[in-house]
């Protein structure tokens, strides 16, 4: 079984490299492709932050050990044995790496593998020299790996080192003495073991990426909603210019159990990637997600008194039998009106032509109060609302503040005679927008959550609302 699981392994990872295309966005939540500018950012990042090249220094090649040692360059078997001038060059052992000056890196990315990466570097040297003294040396090194792009057991984009190989260039003698003829021995000496010193430095670096990677997949919290996880649908796909990853989100209870809203049915066209740019698309099912989670914890229902209603929006009696004087003219008057809006089935977004829409099913339920007694009903309705939704990009989310554009409503029952709800639908207005709004407002503090991908910050993105998505791009 295992070369047909080879196969099967081979066949995936060939379909999953390959080239992105300009399709559609279907099933996955956010789609992202982040610029090979961004990659060669973090790997940059990576040696100027930390310690792997403080690492490096200091290391030591000596004649008992290594590739200088009995077995390698300068041992009996070597290049060039015992005798001869063994007994000179051996000063060179305890060659020591003093300095390392910040690699200049240049990459590539390599359309169904990875990553073709560069990494130039000084490397300054000392060590006793042939003919006594202080030798020091520095040497001009191209570190040049082949690096591939693939999904780790966690389901992170994972990059691994697969060759690695360096290039000597000019080689500059500072002090000491170096007769001509040894020049070609310490080139030897270092062809042999500047590799063994800086390809792990590639390797230090590409863990550090890696866990930049890995927080794709982070748990975001969303309060007493539940939480979010992202995870890689598919293996990372590789263009010339980007690396496109098609993130699925898992949208979980608070009690940790997995919540899967209805997929949408309409798919949206994704736009193509200008050079230098990252890009994230979000897809309608996100936003239905958290819809959906707000609905279903009963985060969008909300019983409406006076207490809450300002001074200027009518909640009376009185106020409600001016609107339908035949109907409720023989009200009591001067009695506080109740409101209690439920919402029973999940709102439904409409992303189309940059603009951003939530219709929200509700049943309006309204009530007045009577002295010393138990709120009576007066009549049912069922309502829908359409409310703007704002879109503002922030570092880890996409913030959402919505506003009511209109209100319609139908008289679900009545306790009164028959009448008209057009004249209620102003009036509700007015309690939707002072009230309502603001409530939902908070309730949506949680944002659409973003995934971290290489600390590229979304806070300062264009944002534009195509068909079925919402667009970030951000300048590399």
């Amino acid at each position: 079984w295992q070369p047909a699981m080879l196969g099967l392994w081979s066949l995936l990872l060939f379909c999953g490299l390959a080239t992105p295309c300009q399709g559609l966005l279907e099933t996955v939540g956010t789609l992202a492709r982040i610029d090979k500018d961004e990659l060669g950012k973090a790997i940059q990042n990576s040696l100027v932050g930390g310690p792997i090249l403080q690492n490096v220094l200091g290391s030591v090649t000596a004649v008992n050990q290594g590739l200088l040692g009995s077995g390698g360059l300068l041992g009996g078997g070597g290049l060039l044995g015992h005798g001869g001038i063994f007994g000179i060059v051996e000063k060179l052992s305890g060659l020591k790496i003093q300095e390392l000056t910040l690699p200049k890196v240049s990459l590539k990315l390599l359309p169904g593998f990875g990553v073709q990466l560069n990494l130039h570097t000084k490397v300054g040297m000392h060590c006793s020299g042939p003919l006594g003294g202080l030798l020091q040396l520095a040497a001009e090194v191209n570190v040049s790996s082949r690096v591939a792009l693939g999904m780790s057991s966690r389901g992170t984009p994972i990059l691994t080192l697969r060759r690695c190989s360096t290039l000597l260039g000019h080689i500059s003698l500072f002090s000491g003495l170096l007769p001509t003829p040894l020049f070609a021995v310490v080139e030897q000496t270092l062809f042999k073991v500047l590799p063994g010193l800086l390809c792990p430095v590639v390797d230090s670096v590409l863990s550090v990426v890696n866990e930049l990677l890995g927080a794709v997949l982070g748990l975001v919290p969303l309060g007493a909603l539940g939480s979010l996880e992202f995870s890689l649908a598919t293996l990372p796909l590789i263009s010339n210019q980007y690396i496109e990853l098609d993130i699925n989100p898992i949208v979980k209870s608070v009690a940790g159990d997995i919540i899967d809203f209805p997929k949408p049915q309409a798919p949206a066209k994704v736009p193509p990637k200008e050079d230098h740019t990252s890009q994230v698309v979000v897809s309608l099912y996100l936003f239905n997600t958290v819809f959906g989670l707000l609905q279903a914890n009963g985060a969008l229902d909300m019983d409406i008194t006076p207490e809450l209603v300002p001074s200027d929006v009518p909640l009376t009696t009185t106020d409600l039998a001016a609107l339908l004087p035949e109907a409720l003219g023989k009200l009591p008057p001067h009695q506080d009106l109740l409101l209690s809006l439920r919402v029973k089935e999940a709102p439904m977004v409409t992303l189309h032509d940059k603009k951003a829409l939530v219709s929200i099913p509700a049943s309006i339920h309204v009530l007045f109060s009577v002295p010393q007694g138990t709120p009576e009903s007066l009549f049912e309705l069922d309502g829908v609302m359409t409310l703007r939704a704002q879109l503002a990009p922030s570092a880890t989310k996409l913030r959402i503040s919505l506003s009511l554009e209109r209100l319609s409503v139908k008289v679900a029952s009545s306790f009164t005679h028959a009448f008209d709800e057009m004249p209620l639908e102003e009036w509700l207005s007015q309690v939707v927008r002072a009230v309502y709004a603001p409530k939902l407002n908070v309730a949506l503090d949680v944002g659409i959550p973003l995934p971290k991908i290489l600390n590229v910050n979304f806070a300062n993105s264009v944002l534009v609302i195509i068909e079925n998505a919402a667009v970030l791009t951000v300048a590399s």
